[in-house]
């Protein structure tokens, strides 16, 4: 495997001349590179590149094409020559080195590097300049402020995506680079040019690469979402766990991630009101961990739609930057609202143009929790201005239907209803379910117009029972129990 150098064919080395001219059989990867004049006779593999769908598919390709050609004119060797050097982001190196079909001998050859170096002045060692593949690039430079040498800019899309991976914030300012195009030959350019006009300021080629010197420092928000947005898509790509997922598969997870957030706000919550700041500082540390997991499903659905090639994730985030402005015209808009209830109000009214509702029920999902259906139902009535909610029918109120509920009780049988899964015979009746549910209902309204979520306070009700459960076994089983052969 030899290189052929990063330019004209000056910088093929006689080295390289001499084994082409003797080798059974000479393979080129591209014959598009200047170095190919008056080579000896050799065959291009470029029709590899127009029968792949992507660049892994084309260089395994010319591994099978290079060992089965090897293998069938063995003992006498052949010559596969690529651009620059071999040593450099070359996949076709890495494949064949690891393949123990063939014996492989790389001949190191003049880089572009080398070329760039002297170009841009610079010592890349003291300098500690990163080398990056240019679809890399988004990634690497969420990490780290550089300096970059950005290698392989074959595209205008490779160029404006990376332009586009450059997240500002306030105060950052978009860097100079330097574009280096067809370092050694006739037409060589290296131009200095403003961030914003990398990609259209030359008609980059596989002979394009990109100097950035240095990047606003990565600690923002949106370098950090790139960094994990990548690391899915590593995942993805490299974890077989990862790569079996599907949104179906991934709901339960979804599900008690978003539980253990709603926990974790919890667990905040109570450490705040106790005024203990070792406390709060641990429950916050414990939230921002249960956000992240939580966070990490949402960019995970997100990289699959995105396969799937629905949406990505920076659609997702524009969606939902874009309908929250839509739905604030107070803030960005012309429309009045002073209350947090006009604010509602106003919010409704716009999500029901924009989905072509006729209610503002429609869109609450039927599976919902039954308290929590509740209490949003009744919040979706106050909405549009429904001032009567409560559940009052014949003439009888709250208290006057939970005396009927403690009627029906006392007219039980003793023993009946307890156990797990037993009903009472009342509990067949209709009439008696409505009940039961009218006077729920009245309470989740009871809970809303208190401030107090129904939904969280039943739980924590649970909850202090469960403890006393607890209580109660432990000390149960601290009872010593009378020998049974003293009676």
């Amino acid at each position: 495997m030899v290189g052929l150098g990063p330019g004209g064919p000056e910088y093929l080395t006689d080295q390289v001349r001499t084994l082409m001219a003797d080798a059974g059989r000479t393979f080129l990867r591209t014959a598009r590179h200047p170095g190919t004049e008056r080579l000896a006779p050799f065959v291009p593999l470029d029709h590899l590149y127009e029968s792949a769908a992507t660049f892994e598919e084309v260089y395994l390709a010319v591994v099978e094409e290079l060992v089965d050609t090897a293998r069938a004119l063995a003992p006498a060797p052949i010559v596969y020559a690529v651009p620059g050097s071999p040593l450099v982001a070359e996949r076709t190196v890495e494949l064949l080195r690891l393949d123990t079909r063939v014996d492989l001998t790389v001949v190191p050859g003049l880089s572009f590097l080398d070329l760039a170096w002297e170009r841009l002045a610079v010592d890349p060692v003291r300098a500690g300049v990163r080398l990056v593949d240019a679809e890399q690039f988004g990634a690497q430079s969420a990490v780290d402020a550089g300096p970059y040498l950005v290698a392989q800019c074959w595209s205008q899309t490779l160029l404006s995506d990376i332009k586009l991976s450059l997240v500002l914030e306030e105060g950052d300012v978009a860097p100079e680079v330097v574009l280096l195009h067809h370092l050694g030959l006739p037409d060589e350019q290296v131009v200095v040019v403003g961030w914003w006009d990398l990609d259209r300021t030359v008609r980059p080629d596989h002979l394009t690469s990109l100097y950035v010197p240095e990047l606003p420092a990565p600690n923002g928000a949106g370098r950090q979402m790139a960094r994990l947005e990548e690391l899915v898509r590593t995942l993805r790509a490299r974890c077989p766990w990862d790569r079996a997922q599907t949104h179906g598969s991934l709901m339960p997870h979804l599900v008690e991630e978003s539980y253990e957030v709603l926990d974790a706000l919890g667990a905040l919550e109570a450490a705040e009101t106790a005024h203990g700041a070792g406390d709060v500082a641990a429950a916050a540390g414990h939230l921002q961990e249960e956000l992240g997991d939580l966070l990490f499903q949402i960019v995970f659905h997100a990289q699959l739609a995105h396969e799937a090639a629905h949406f990505d994730l920076a659609d997702v985030a524009r969606g939902v930057h874009d309908k929250l402005v839509h739905r604030h015209p107070h803030v960005f808009g012309d429309s009045a609202a002073s209350t947090p209830e006009q604010v509602v109000a106003n919010w409704e009214e716009i999500k029901k143009d924009e989905k072509g509702r006729t209610s503002v029920t429609e869109g609450i999902p039927n599976d919902l929790p039954a308290l929590l259906l509740s209490t949003k139902l009744q919040r979706k009535a106050l909405s549009v201005r429904m001032a009567d909610l409560h559940v009052e029918a014949g003439g009888t109120g709250l208290p006057e239907r939970v005396a009927d509920l403690e009627s029906l009780q006392d007219d039980l049988p003793e023993g009946e209803g307890e156990g797990e899964g037993a009903a009472g015979p009342a509990a067949d009746s209709a009439a008696t379910e409505q009940l039961v549910g009218d006077v729920l209902f009245a309470m989740a309204n009871l809970s809303r117009r208190l401030g107090i979520d129904p939904e969280q306070a039943l739980r924590n009700r649970a909850l202090a029972f469960r403890d006393t459960v607890k209580a109660w076994e432990e000390e149960a089983s601290a009872v010593r129990l009378p020998d049974a052969g003293t009676h």
